[in-house]
């Protein structure tokens, strides 16, 4: 887990898995649930995440692990490996973007992080506080990775939560088309030319709110 990326070494293992093939895009999958937090007094406080990741990426997270009961792993056992993953999103900038009227907004480091393990997938839980709550008449806001190495899809079922968010409140979301036959015609490299470094902003999940 000393790697630089979040999933870097996952993307090693991938290539030694499927040879050839793991030079296309994406490399890891998420389903996404997302809920946005407000205040009484109807600001925007921050987003609560659960991402759930594909079985490849959750096979080769927990390999190693040690747990008491073979096969399953508690909260407490996968802490350390929560903390690595929220810590290496920073980076990214969390592969979440917002704009409140407009102005793009900024969030603070993730809190109450943590990894649960069921039906073998990991499923990482966190929150983003806005580093300052916001009342806007419409808030955008998107998940994504600009490269295209994590396809993000939001869920089928309640993708979208709005916690105690004032009457009157409309939310809208935008799914994208599917990138992946897209993105398999280019190779790594193209990946890493400037041209194609934003990719991912294709197949953003698009969540708008409009409040009165």
């Amino acid at each position: 887990m000393g790697m630089r990326t979040p999933f870097g070494w996952l993307f090693v293992a991938a290539m030694t898995l499927a040879g050839g093939a793991a030079s296309a895009h994406p490399h890891v999958w998420i389903t996404a649930t997302s809920e946005l937090l407000y205040a009484a007094d109807g600001t925007i406080t921050g987003v609560r995440h659960a991402w759930t990741f594909d079985d490849m990426f959750s096979a080769y997270a927990v390999q190693g692990l040690e747990s008491k009961t073979k096969g399953a792993y508690t909260r407490e056992e996968l802490t350390p490996l929560a903390q690595t993953n929220v810590e290496s999103l920073k980076e990214y900038a969390y592969f979440t973007f917002a704009r409140a009227d407009g102005k793009k907004e900024r969030f603070q480091e993730p809190v109450d992080y943590f990894l649960d393990y069921k039906d073998t997938v990991l499923t990482l839980h966190f929150t983003l506080p806005l580093k300052t709550p916001v009342k806007p008449r419409q808030l955008v806001l998107e998940v994504f990775d600009r490269s295209f190495f994590i396809d993000f899809q939001m869920a089928k079922d309640n993708p979208v939560k709005l916690v105690g968010a004032p009457a009157g409140c409309q939310m809208k979301l935008e799914r994208p088309s599917d990138g992946t036959a897209s993105a398999q015609k280019l190779n790594e490299q193209t990946f890493l030319n400037g041209e194609n470094s934003n990719f991912g902003m294709m197949f953003a999940n698009k969540i708008t709110v409009d409040c009165p």
